[in-house]
């Protein structure tokens, strides 16, 4: 970075910190970005990390690692709660979810398997799932009106696979791509799924059917990451793509973002026209997550850096962390948004915050303002350096 691109960064978080520089009480969760240094920096995994997931209740963060465990975390505290084995290679991803019942926690692995675990009750893995050819590189709880009661997994066999949470049967196969499929997102409705991988592609799918409906083609490289936008950011990528009017707040799956080893991150409409592709990192990028009040976008890359895109600048980059670990960063996750008596998604299966069930401390209203929004100011990451590190007010 030269130094005139180096001044215009520190002036952009100057100007972004101003607001809360006199009290954090004050800070606006809508425009909160993370700032060095971290809150936390949790250690104990013996190998990179992999993958991180927020509880949508509780203070609980998991991480899964190449060390074949995944670690669970009161994000709040900074403390280790468990580690839970079971499964016999590196554990690739996590995802909290599960039926109207009880949240659950779901991972996936280089071992051809998938793993349920029961939070309520210690953790316990109460089904182990098996039907991939190869490894198993993302996993997902898809939304529904009536709690998460399916899965779906992303593989190294080229497919795409939708499990029945209840019976611990794959009750479809999805196939499409011609590479690896790296990572797999359902829409906020369940209603669409988005995936993406070595083809350098992504697909959009109707969950219903698992009809093919779009191809996302524009990077050169294998494709990491994929994340709809919220319908909070309908205004400002409408705006980037020259859209009048914003798409209607009932649908979820007017936008995506991808991010690859072409070291890119490109802005999509659910038609598959390419809005915006967004270029700075230095290496490949790992992760991406829209910030929940719709104006950023946030990456990470194995260019040890985390970058916030202002999406109603044109995209531009307003902030970076440099270094954010002291090695390649593999994964980015923002806290589910916290409501009264719940959160949002709570039709995904989660109980209400006053639940006492799962384990950790009921997550702190970070302001009065972020109880307003439901916004909870928490970033976590993970990374080749063996830490997650939690990011917050």
């Amino acid at each position: 970075m030269d130094l005139e691109s180096r001044i215009q960064t520190l002036q952009n978080e100057l100007d972004l910190s101003a607001t809360t520089s006199s009290s954090q009480k004050k800070v606006d969760p809508k425009s909160w970005l993370p700032r060095a240094p971290a809150r936390h920096t949790l250690t104990g995994h013996r190998d990179p990390i992999n993958a991180v997931a927020f509880h949508p209740v509780f203070s609980v963060v998991a991480s899964a690692a190449e060390d074949a465990t995944i670690k669970v975390w009161d994000w709040e505290h900074g403390e280790l709660e468990q580690t839970l084995k079971g499964h016999t290679k590196a554990v690739l991803d996590l995802d909290y979810g599960g039926p109207k019942t009880g949240v659950l926690l779901a991972s996936c692995s280089h071992d051809l398997t998938i793993k349920l675990w029961d939070p309520g009750n210690e953790y316990n893995c109460i089904r182990t799932m098996k039907g991939h050819d190869h490894s198993v590189s993302s996993v997902r709880f898809i939304p529904s009106g009536s709690g998460a009661d399916f899965l779906v997994s992303a593989s190294r066999d080229r497919t795409l696979k939708i499990w029945d949470v209840s019976t611990g049967y794959a009750v479809k196969t999805i196939q499409g791509h011609v590479d690896w499929v790296r990572c797999v997102e359902p829409s906020l409705d369940g209603k669409w799924m988005a995936s993406a991988g070595n083809d350098q592609t992504a697909r959009i799918w109707d969950t219903s059917t698992n009809d093919h409906k779009t191809s996302l083609i524009g990077h050169t490289h294998v494709i990491e990451c994929i994340a709809f936008a919220p319908v909070a950011a309908y205004p400002t990528l409408s705006n980037l793509a020259g859209v009048k009017k914003p798409p209607s707040s009932t649908s979820f799956n007017e936008y995506l973002a991808t991010g690859s080893r072409d070291k890119t991150i490109n802005l999509w409409d659910s038609r598959g026209t390419l809005i915006k592709t967004l270029t700075g990192h230095d290496n490949w990028v790992k992760g991406i997550v829209f910030h929940p009040g719709g104006r950023y976008l946030l990456s990470c890359s194995d260019d040890k850096t985390i970058r916030c895109w202002d999406l109603s600048q044109n995209g531009r980059c307003v902030k970076i962390i440099e270094p954010a670990h002291g090695h390649f960063v593999t994964c980015i996750k923002w806290a589910p948004n916290q409501t009264r008596g719940g959160i949002d998604g709570a039709a995904n299966g989660a109980p209400s915050v006053e639940s006492p069930r799962q384990n950790g401390t009921p997550p702190k209203i970070q302001s009065e303002l972020s109880e307003m929004s439901g916004i909870r100011c928490v970033v976590a990451t993970g990374s080749v350096d063996l830490t997650v590190k939690i990011w917050a007010t």
